[in-house]
């Protein structure tokens, strides 16, 4: 029963902007858990959900794929620290990096297990990522400036 719901809150917070652990709580229970506020809290931990900012001063809930919470911070630091520009074709996602930093940056990037992208391939300053759709390539680069704005 927990791994179920652990499963169904990733689903969730990849399907919606979670800005909450209540907000969470009210789509489980849609989802038939009975769960409350600490059982959500517990998974949260142990699901490695980090929250973003979204704009107008709201967040929302992100999974990172490892376990370790610091490594998921770090990830998002590579990211911030040597991200400089992204640019789409279609359903490729060009990113400029900071020389010598696209492999960590594409590391952080696969790291994030973003379902809309395939995968990643690195050079010295720029990844190419491969995306299933065009519309999954917006919000990629939605997801990434939401990351990098902090």
């Amino acid at each position: 029963m927990k791994r179920e719901r652990q499963d169904v809150i990733v689903e969730l917070v990849n399907k919606y902007d979670i800005e909450t652990q209540e907000e969470l709580a009210s789509y489980l229970r849609r989802e038939g858990f009975d769960v409350t506020q600490a059982t959500v809290s517990r998974d949260i931990r142990k699901l490695n959900l980090s929250k973003i900012s979204v704009g107008n001063g709201r967040q929302k809930y992100i999974t990172l794929s490892n376990d370790d919470t610091r490594l998921g911070d770090k990830y998002i630091r590579v990211l911030r620290d040597g991200f400089v520009s992204m640019d789409m074709a279609q359903n490729l996602l060009v990113i400029k990096t900071v020389q010598g930093m696209a492999m960590a940056v594409a590391a952080a990037i696969d790291a994030m297990k973003l379902p809309e992208i395939v995968g990643c391939i690195a050079g010295d300053d720029t990844i190419m990522a491969a995306v299933r759709t065009v519309e999954g390539t917006k919000a990629v680069m939605e997801k990434l400036n939401n990351i990098i704005r902090g």
